[in-house]
């Protein structure tokens, strides 16, 4: 394995926020859902047999508005077909039982969804990889990949290896890599950042678990919420603003090359045509506390502006297509000497070991 990072988790996973999704929102019989699901019940198996501190403790979904009544209820049924069990619905007293601070219209409570610390999982998959005698180059960027009929040779800055099979999970930059192989490749990552707060230590009762508001059926992301973390503490946020770096957890994180990349792609341009309002809101929110306590407000009135303290961020890897579409479920293209994970966005973490049995038996099957 090809590390280009000094250690493992560096980006995505370990920038995420630590939740371990039940599989309540996704599409039945897709990607997601089913790797989700079953990725799920192999990481708490995972967590219990390697002594990863985990905690399902269930979280809330809120309606704060009578238009979101509906789409609660569709979340409600989609989790149904997607196999959870004990979901229940909230009325609006019930709401304060589960967390006595929000205020809303109606909800779910989603026993299944926990925390969990995803860089301490990684590293114990990188244990066992070595245990099992595999070999993780840490520091170790890939430049360039030449296929030839039966086998590639993957450059490096340090070496070069011939292969059989080339397994290219580069996560924010999976469509570079997937370009070694793939020239006409029909799919770009555009790097999302979400950011976040941290509630100051005498407001953390005001969050007993997980808060969540009813997400947006037309964008892939969840809103604004909060989320006790398996480290400590708890979050609030993540907004989703397009970063000018493809590892730009930083407003003042800028690559001029990277993000001309983005702009010229036809689908990020129909994509901002499409989205500019919510996109200026989400750029609004990043840039004003004012405004990103007003959101948080809808689930907990009482938050005020004091009550947040700077966060850490993340940035997502979001495939978008050139007609504009922002690819929802997870991608896996292959060929007979390349398998490229193209789109492995939330709950990427959560699904792991699924996804990793999944591409494992693609590899197998070759062999």
């Amino acid at each position: 394995m090809l590390e280009k990072e000094n250690e493992l988790a560096k980006h995505q996973t370990g920038n995420n926020s630590g939740v371990i999704h039940s599989g309540l929102y996704y599409k039945p019989g897709s990607l997601k859902a089913t790797n989700c699901i079953h990725g799920y019940n192999l990481l708490i198996d995972f967590c219990k047999q390697n002594e990863i501190p985990f905690d399902l403790c269930g979280k809330i979904v809120v309606a704060t508005d009578e238009n979101e009544l509906p789409l609660l209820e569709n979340l409600y049924v989609r989790g149904q077909q997607n196999g959870l069990q004990n979901l229940k619905k909230l009325g609006k007293e019930e709401i304060l039982e589960y967390e006595p601070h929000v205020a809303g219209l109606a909800g779910i409570f989603v026993p299944q969804t926990g925390i969990v610390d995803y860089k301490l999982v990684a590293q114990k998959y990188g244990d066992l990889i070595r245990l099992k005698g595999g070999q993780i180059n840490l520091s170790e960027k890939v430049l360039d990949i030449q296929s030839s009929e039966d086998k590639s040779v993957v450059v490096t800055q340090k070496t070069s290896y011939t292969t059989k099979l080339v397994i290219n999970c580069a996560g924010l930059y999976s469509d570079k890599v997937a370009r070694m192989t793939v020239p006409n490749l029909n799919v770009k990552i555009i790097p999302f950042r979400g950011e976040y707060y941290k509630l100051t230590k005498e407001k953390e009762y005001l969050v007993k678990n997980l808060i969540y508001p009813v997400p947006d059926p037309n964008f892939p992301f969840l809103g604004v919420h909060f989320t006790r973390m398996a480290k400590g503490g708890v979050e609030a946020g993540p907004n989703a603003v397009l970063a000018f770096k493809r590892e730009g957890y930083k407003k003042s994180d800028i690559n001029l090359s990277e993000l001309g990349e983005t702009l010229a792609w036809p689908g990020f341009q129909k994509v901002a045509s499409k989205y500019w309002r919510t996109g200026f809101g989400e750029m609004y929110r990043s840039f004003s506390k004012a405004a990103f306590t007003k959101a948080l407000q809808k689930l907990i009135p009482e938050i005020v502006e004091s009550d947040l303290a700077p966060g850490g961020a993340g940035v997502r890897a979001q495939a978008c297509d050139r007609n504009g579409g922002l690819v929802d479920d997870f991608m896996i293209l292959e060929d007979k000497k390349v398998i490229n994970v193209c789109n492995a966005p939330s709950p990427a973490a959560t699904s792991s070991l699924a996804i990793g049995e999944t591409v494992s038996a693609l590899a197998l099957a070759r062999f």
